[in-house]
């Protein structure tokens, strides 16, 4: 079993202890963590759906982002993924959500924010979103599977597990 078949796992059983179940809200990853949650059997009774917003009237249409968020503070930013995952919330059954927005190359760089730039937040219905920015080595494909291991081990984190 792969790490992010694991972790997939972990997070499907620390959900369905819960009574939990969790929406995505994804840019860079392009469904990545969807994926491999709805890759577990079983998972239609925690994963409740899944949300790809790469171009950022996607992000404004479905989950409802400011345009005034992402013209000042642009489409990877902390402020866009608290505002992705709270969309997310807003859109959906879910109880707890992650978010994804990133620049996972090889182009994309922006002053500030070289490729490997990847935002995150976690949320559940009754907190605040949890929100951190990390740096990822390696080339598109690299960038991405960081990625979606850092995302299922927020949930996990932002699950109680």
């Amino acid at each position: 079993m792969t790490e992010l078949e694991k972790l997939a796992v972990e997070v499907g059983e620390t959900l369905q202890r819960r009574g939990w179940t969790v929406a995505t809200a994804e840019s860079c990853t392009g469904g990545w963590i969807a994926k491999c949650l709805t890759d577990i059997a079983g998972s239609s009774a925690w994963f409740e759906r899944g949300f790809v917003t790469y171009r950022n009237a996607a992000k404004q249409e479905l989950l409802g982002v400011d345009r005034t968020v992402l013209d000042t503070e642009g489409a990877v930013s902390e402020a866009t993924v608290a505002a992705m995952v709270r969309g997310a919330l807003e859109h959906s059954r879910a109880d707890i959500a992650v978010a994804v927005s990133g620049i996972a190359g090889p182009g994309g760089a922006r002053p500030g924010k070289p490729v490997g730039t990847v935002c995150f937040a976690w949320a559940t219905r009754t907190g605040q979103p949890h929100v951190v920015t990390c740096q990822f080595e390696g080339d598109r494909d690299a960038v991405r599977r960081q990625s979606v291991v850092h995302a299922l081990q927020g949930l996990l984190d932002a699950a109680g597990a």
